[in-house]
């Protein structure tokens, strides 16, 4: 983090010369006003990236007008990204609609740290389904049958962590129900299972995903549904979480649809990004939305109606509440 702040700092201290330049071949002040926003998402195979990239693909495309250069950078995931915004190193960043709610909460995860006061939602994106998968050779068909098994039980301070984390206490199961719970990265737990190094992992992430698709293909790893009594109670007790369903054949050797539940990608920033810089942000997505929902296949079944409402405990950013209104979508 620190090596990041001073590439930071080393950019700022070039952008007056690299703008002045730009400047004297163009007479627009935005030209000469160009500002930096990173967002923050998630490990480089999954979704979170991808989207992030598609944002800032749409928001450098009118950087003439704005004068906004948008990046990504990959991270550690949703609670890592609450907690980096929080602390001023991330303009915006992605998190899961739970992991929004314990942080306006002060619950879960930001129990110990209290409620994160400054952060503000700005849209929704994609639904993510809590995702199981099996090795093939394992012999599981449902989520029971991991006891005593190896388990990716996610890296502490991603969503996929937490999200495990609730299910365990949903099931009445703790981490000792497996023979061993793996701390691994999403970009590690496919490798790992077709390596036989563990013989599952649960991953939370938005369909189709590269994370998924490579163990399905390369060793025929098997998705595996959350159902029952005990997902049915926490689905109801939890108003982040929804019933999902994974197409059938949507990868290879799982012709099957697999009942399962989820959560909501989120875009979140602080109160203290300006609001102009979140108005810029959100005016790319939505003016140019048939191309963003084009730009990955997660993204291809959203609409604005729910993008600006589902999933978003924390309060708008003004800076997104000044374009809806400017649209009408809100009063």
């Amino acid at each position: 983090m620190r090596m990041r702040s001073m590439l930071k700092k080393t950019l700022y201290s070039l952008a007056p010369v690299a703008f002045a330049a730009t400047a004297a071949l163009s007479s627009a002040p935005a030209a000469a006003q160009q500002k930096f926003v990173t967002i923050g998402t998630g490990g480089v195979t999954g979704v979170y990236y991808a989207a992030g990239g598609a944002i800032c693909r749409l928001v450098n495309k009118e950087r003439a007008s704005h004068g906004i250069r948008c990046s990504v950078e990959s991270t550690g995931g949703s609670v890592f990204n609450v907690n980096t915004i929080k602390a001023g190193e991330l303009d915006l960043g992605f998190t899961q609609s739970d992991v929004q709610y314990n942080a306006v909460k002060g619950e879960g995860q930001f129990k110990e740290g209290g409620v994160v006061g400054d952060l503000r939602a700005v849209f929704a994106v994609h639904p993510e389904p809590i995702t199981v998968v099996a090795r093939k050779e394992a012999n599981v068909s449902k989520f029971e049958d991991f006891k005593g098994k190896r388990f990716n039980v996610g890296n502490p301070g991603s969503g996929t962590r937490s999200a495990m984390d609730e299910l365990l206490q949903a099931i009445e199961w703790t981490q000792g129900n497996f023979s061993l719970a793996s701390e691994l990265k999403a970009d590690e737990h496919g490798p790992a299972l077709c390596d036989g190094k563990i013989d599952g992992f649960l991953y939370g992430v938005g369909h189709p995903s590269a994370n998924i698709q490579d163990p399905t293909t390369t060793c025929g790893a098997q998705l595996v549904p959350l159902t029952g009594a005990a997902i049915d109670k926490l689905v109801a007790d939890k108003p982040y979480y929804a019933k999902v369903t994974i197409p059938g054949g949507l990868y290879p050797n799982n012709a099957n649809a697999t009942e399962t539940y989820g959560v909501l990608a989120t875009v979140v920033a602080s109160s203290k990004t300006p609001a102009d810089t979140v108005y810029a942000v959100t005016k790319a997505v939505f003016d140019n939305f048939d191309e963003f929902k084009k730009l990955h296949p997660a993204l291809a079944h959203l609409s604005p109606e729910s993008m600006i409402k589902d999933g978003l405990s924390a309060p708008l950013h003004e800076g997104a509440e000044r374009y809806y209104k400017e649209k009408g979508w809100l009063k």
